[in-house]
């Protein structure tokens, strides 16, 4: 006789729901937007697949959560709905990088090739990043 599951922690049942939520919004975007994604976070298909399967327990790691909402455009609205679920799901897991009031902004998105090494991609995103705020910092000084 098998033993009686334990019930779903309400951790796992938001990983879940996050989970489903992602796949379904990936299911709504143009053909081939999961591996524009794996190149994009600097991995492979399969971990979009992962990630994004609520069978699977493999967590969406925190710093590819602003690059998914950029590049598979989430509305105001699911993001509001993702963050609520991966929130619950992660307490405590510091989601920095992304607007606290989750308003819409202009975007810009900036291919890059593939990286060989880990650390080059970061140092490249790094400079990339610190070379845009300080842009972005001159025009809003500007009248």
């Amino acid at each position: 006789m098998a033993e009686p599951r334990p019930a779903e922690s309400g951790r796992d049942a938001a990983l879940a729901a996050y989970k489903a939520l992602l796949r379904d919004l990936l299911d709504q975007r143009p053909s081939g937007t999961r591996q524009r994604l794996a190149e994009t976070l600097g991995t492979h298909r399969s971990f979009i697949s992962q990630v994004s399967n609520p069978a699977l327990k493999v967590p969406l790691p925190a710093q590819h959560v602003e690059a998914i909402f950029r590049l598979c455009r989430f509305s105001a609205d699911e993001k509001r709905r993702f963050l609520a679920l991966y929130r619950q799901a992660h307490p405590g897991q510091p989601l920095a990088a992304l607007a606290p009031d989750l308003a819409d902004h202009d975007t810009l998105v900036i291919p890059l090739p593939p990286f060989r090494n880990p650390d080059r991609r970061r140092e490249t995103e790094a400079l990339i990043r610190d070379f845009a705020d300080r842009v972005i910092a001159l025009a809003k000084d500007t009248p």
